[in-house]
């Protein structure tokens, strides 16, 4: 790489990203991805990538807090992690989740748990799944000055309700995802996450919004693309769903550096006089 192609590289991974950059890349056919943090270092990690968009997932619950399902994530957790990750990502758009129980009794419930993420979470947009009365969530929350993205497909806070199965395989439920997302555009979320549902579907709804569409299992014709970190790393102790890459298998190696660790220590090994006063 020569010194100026460095020097770009550097000024596009220290440049602010913004929702109006998301729009730009989906009028110009330019894809983009978007991944999942929970703390700081691994924020950082990806802003110095260069990753526009992080997702403050209720995923936390599941891969860091250790809970069965997304369900028992409170408005504080979100916050708590929100904060850590925007310390780590000034660049991102950091989308944090709006938690289950926060805004499904009510649309004023949910704008004060978004107003929290804002305010003591740092955030820079929420999110929050379904549409119904989400579609009057999203429309109220752009009112005030809330960015909003929608989520439909698989909605993970619905296990309960519908497991972990695709959405939208008939041509009813295919029309009323659409149906929906188009209410999500029409009350001004700036995105919208499809979850799990067929590849020709999602082209639909792609082809169909003037904002962009992210895909998690919903095949190559979303405007982007997302992840849960831990997926991509190898770091899950779940069973990966089908969508899910492993980029790197970092258990394994995590697991290899503290075996030898703790190898070294009961051999006297470590710590040695380059480790030592």
């Amino acid at each position: 790489m020569s010194s100026d192609d460095a020097k770009d590289a550097s000024t596009s991974r220290s440049r602010q990203h913004s929702i109006r950059d998301l729009a730009a890349m989906k009028e110009q056919g330019e894809r983009f991805a978007m991944l999942t943090a929970y703390d700081h270092p691994t924020a950082a990690v990806l802003d110095a990538a260069g990753i526009p968009v992080i997702l403050v997932g209720d995923s936390v619950g599941d891969n860091v807090l250790g809970y069965d399902s997304t369900v028992p994530v409170t408005v504080e957790e979100m916050i708590h992690h929100s904060r850590a990750v925007k310390r780590g990502a000034p660049h991102a758009v950091v989308v944090a989740d709006l938690p289950f129980g926060s805004y499904q009794i009510s649309v004023e419930d949910g704008l004060r748990a978004g107003v929290r993420l804002l305010k003591e979470g740092g955030a820079n947009a929420v999110k929050a799944e379904g549409a119904g009365h989400v579609v009057e969530l999203a429309q109220r929350s752009v009112e005030m000055g809330m960015p909003f993205m929608g989520h439909l497909g698989l909605t993970p806070q619905s296990v309960n309700q519908l497991g972990y199965r695709v959405q939208g395989r008939d041509e009813g439920s295919a029309e009323q995802l659409l149906a929906d997302a188009r209410a999500l555009e029409a009350a001004g979320a700036f995105a919208v996450v499809l979850e799990a549902v067929p590849s020709d579907l999602a082209g639909r709804v792609t082809a169909a919004l003037s904002i962009p569409t992210i895909g998690i299992g919903a095949g190559p014709q979303c405007d982007g693309q997302v992840l849960v970190l831990h997926d991509l790393l190898g770091l899950s102790t779940r069973p990966a769903p089908r969508f899910a890459k492993a980029y790197t298998d970092l258990r394994s190696q995590m697991l290899d550096a503290v075996k030898a660790f703790q190898s070294e220590v009961a051999d006297g090994e470590f710590p040695d006089a380059d480790h030592s006063y």
